[in-house]
């Protein structure tokens, strides 16, 4: 059970997300929408949701957002466009379902977080106490929820981003907020070096 990093949430619960072999069901809710729900108290078990970003993201799909990217004004041409999806992470397989929960204790695959900047500074400063690495922030202003906080920390790093249009007008998270994905194998030693790490005003 994490003590210390669900306090540094001013507003709902971090979010669980659990890659998992049940049956879930299709939603038509975004996955980022889904993510914010999780945060103030619903849980949710599903196969799909409504997304395409997402989709392409959680491997839900193989088609390219290329098109959506370049025709909605996102890039200077289609080569940007282009390259911007190039790099984004993406799941390795499709998961059967997605389990989205606040969370209360369970195991989980990633934990994401909607901290403010002093928040986001102590886990980044937890992270760091463990060998002196850096955190590396990969952002590219599109599909934060999905890819920068969930299928990028698959590969074993914490994210942080500054979140993304779509996911900030769609689920509506503070202007205040960031975004930090958490993978489970990492989170029982940030939340141990938080409680060891010296206070921002101490």
């Amino acid at each position: 059970m994490l003590r210390h990093i669900p306090a540094l949430m001013d507003k709902g619960k971090p979010v669980s997300v659990l890659f998992t072999e049940e049956d879930g069901e299709s939603s038509d809710l975004m996955y980022c929408e889904l993510i914010q729900e999780a945060r103030f108290g619903k849980s949710f078990l599903v196969r799909n949701q409504g997304c395409k970003v997402g989709a392409y993201v959680l491997k839900e799909i193989e088609l390219s957002p290329e098109d959506y990217y370049y025709t909605t004004g996102r890039y200077r041409d289609r080569n940007a466009a282009r390259r911007a999806v190039t790099n984004l992470s993406r799941l390795k397989k499709k998961p059967k379902s997605i389990k989205i929960t606040p969370y209360q204790g369970e195991d989980f695959d990633i934990l994401i977080l909607f901290p403010k900047p002093e928040q986001a500074m102590r886990l980044v400063q937890a992270y760091t106490y463990l060998e002196g690495r850096r955190v590396d922030i990969k952002a590219g202003g599109i599909a934060s929820v999905c890819s920068e906080c969930t299928a990028y920390p698959m590969q074993g790093s914490m994210a942080i981003s500054p979140g993304c249009k779509g996911s900030r007008k769609h689920s509506k998270y503070s202007g205040e907020e960031l975004l930090i994905g958490i993978p489970f194998p990492l989170s029982e030693e940030i939340d141990s070096a938080l409680g060891k790490i010296p206070g921002t005003l101490a």
